[in-house]
């Protein structure tokens, strides 16, 4: 188990030099500043005691809800950053993960709402932010459909039921790209080729369960526990 886990978080939190570079070209003062606004919105939204739940059957919900540190429905760059902190990444990936998602999400989860330099995350809108060319595991509304993560594999694991290979991968990637979509091309190649390189066993195989529990965000709960445990 502890082998398992330890895989999962070198996928998370395997340095990079973009990492690196992104942190040298933004200085510390922009830094502070960005995360402390963050943190000042965050405490102004603590006051409210009503907590948000995320629906049972929306994974995407669940798996974004790890990162609403205070449960209020919105997560803020200080708290991507806290979360990533919690299942042991380092100060530079999770300093670059706070700003890229939010800044990249936040927009997209508040229809209808003006600009926020706190960049705030809606939960309960995260599936306004997905892409396309996916594999359709969550639907429009962020719900897992486990009759498409089968598919992944019955239609292209095709060396091993349950894993895939670097070739298969590359199959289903060509399946689920749609033509006239090269945004999100581009996006869900960087995902699965990401978690292949970064998550591969030594026998160059994808496991299913290591893509279930991407899909399921359990990966962040057995992570945090695991590092607590060490504490």
């Amino acid at each position: 188990m502890n082998t398992q886990v330890s895989k999962y978080k070198r996928c998370l939190c395997l340095p990079s030099l973009y990492f690196t570079l992104f942190i040298y070209l933004f200085s510390q003062p922009v830094l502070f500043s960005f995360l402390s606004l963050s943190s000042l919105a965050m405490a102004s939204s603590n006051s409210n005691e009503v907590k948000f739940v995320p629906e049972e059957d929306n994974f995407l919900q669940r798996h974004v809800s790890f990162f609403d540190r205070n449960k209020d429905g919105i997560v803020y760059p200080s708290e991507t950053f806290q979360g990533f902190r919690a299942i042991g990444c380092g100060y530079a990936l999770s300093t670059f993960a706070s700003m890229f998602i939010n800044m990249g999400l936040s927009r997209q989860t508040r229809p209808g709402k003006g600009f926020s330099l706190s960049f705030p995350i809606e939960v309960k809108n995260i599936h306004l932010a997905k892409h396309g060319s996916d594999s359709g595991v969550y639907d429009k509304d962020g719900r897992f459909v486990a009759s498409k993560f089968e598919e992944i594999f019955t239609k292209h694991a095709h060396t091993h039921s349950d894993a895939l290979t670097k070739e298969e991968l590359k199959e289903l990637l060509n399946a689920n790209k749609e033509p006239i979509d090269r945004k999100g091309g581009i996006l869900a190649y960087a995902e699965w080729k990401g978690l292949y390189d970064l998550c591969k066993d030594k026998n160059g195989l994808l496991q299913k369960e290591t893509v279930r529990a991407v899909y399921d965000g359990s990966l962040f709960e057995k992570l945090e526990k695991q590092r607590a445990n060490k504490s």
